[in-house]
C-alpha cells in the first residue's frame, strides 16, 4: 500500500468517521471525512479519491442518491456502509454502482482487507505494488510498532498482553484525543479476548503498572472522569 492511497469517507456519524480515519491512517492511508450528503458527492466528484466510504442512511441526501451523482461523472472505487440488513438495499446500491457492501457491524480488520480487495479488483492498486510497513508509533519515550505488535518504553520493552497491546494501539492511534469506554470496546472487540465495561478499567489499570504510571499522576494514560481515557505525551 502506498502512502498516497485517498479515501472519502462520507457518513452522518461523526464518531465512526473518526474511528475509520484513526485506523486507516497508520495503514498509509489518507483519509477526509464529510458528514452530509450533498457536501460529500460534491468534494466525491471535484477531487482525486482512490476509494469512497458511503453511509446509505443519511439524513436529506442519502447515500443513493449521492451514489447517483458519483456514478454521473466518476468510476471511483465505492463501499456502502448500512445498518440495514435487507438484500434489497444491497441489491439497490450494487444495481447503482456500488464496488461493494459492508454492514456497519463490520470489525476494522474486515475493513482494511475489504479495502484493500476492493483497489486492487478494481486496478487502483497493484498486486504487484509492494506494502510499505507501518510506521511505528512514538510518544515520548514509548514506541508502538503496530505490525509486530512490539512495545518499548526507553530502551525496555514492555511485555504485553494482547488486550493492554490493543487498548495501547487505539489510544496511540488517537495520540491526545479522549477515548470512550465504548469506542475502545468497539475496536478491540474483534480481537480474541472477551471484552466488556469493567474489563477496559482493569486492563488499563495493568497497563499503567506496566508503562511506570503512577494512576493518580500519571504520564502517558490520563482518566477523563465519566467519559474515558486519553494517551498523551509527558510533560
Amino acid at each position: 500500500m502506498t502512502s498516497s492511497i485517498r479515501i472519502l469517507v462520507i457518513d452522518d456519524d461523526a464518531e465512526l468517521c473518526q474511528l475509520v480515519a484513526d485506523y486507516l491512517k497508520p495503514m498509509g492511508f489518507e483519509v477526509e471525512m464529510e458528514h452530509d450528503g450533498v457536501h460529500g458527492a460534491e468534494r466525491a466528484t471535484s477531487e482525486q479519491w482512490h476509494a469512497i466510504i458511503l453511509d446509505v442512511m443519511m439524513p436529506g441526501c442519502d447515500g443513493f442518491e449521492v451514489l447517483r451523482r458519483i456514478r454521473a461523472k466518476s468510476k471511483v472505487p465505492v463501499m456502502m456502509l448500512t445498518g440495514r440488513g435487507e438484500e434489497v438495499d444491497r441489491i439497490v446500491g450494487l444495481e447503482l454502482g456500488a464496488d461493494d457492501y459492508l454492514p456497519k457491524t463490520f470489525s476494522s480488520r474486515e475493513l482494511l482487507a475489504r479495502l484493500r480487495a476492493l483497489l486492487r479488483r478494481t486496478g487502483w492498486i497493484s498486486e504487484t505494488v509492494p506494502v510499505v510497513p507501518i510506521k511505528e508509533i512514538v510518544v515520548g519515550e514509548l514506541r508502538i510498532n503496530p505490525e509486530s505488535h512490539a512495545v518499548v518504553l526507553g530502551d525496555e520493552p514492555l511485555q504485553l498482553t494482547p488486550a493492554e497491546f490493543g487498548l495501547l494501539l487505539s489510544l496511540a492511534k488517537a495520540h491526545g484525543r479522549v477515548k470512550t469506554r465504548e469506542q475502545l470496546i468497539e475496536e478491540v472487540a474483534d480481537r480474541e479476548w472477551d471484552v466488556f465495561d469493567r474489563a477496559i478499567d482493569m486492563h488499563i489499570s495493568m497497563l499503567r503498572k506496566k508503562l511506570g504510571d503512577d494512576p493518580k499522576e500519571p504520564r502517558f494514560i490520563k482518566t477523563v472522569r465519566g467519559y474515558g481515557y486519553q494517551l498523551v505525551t509527558p510533560g
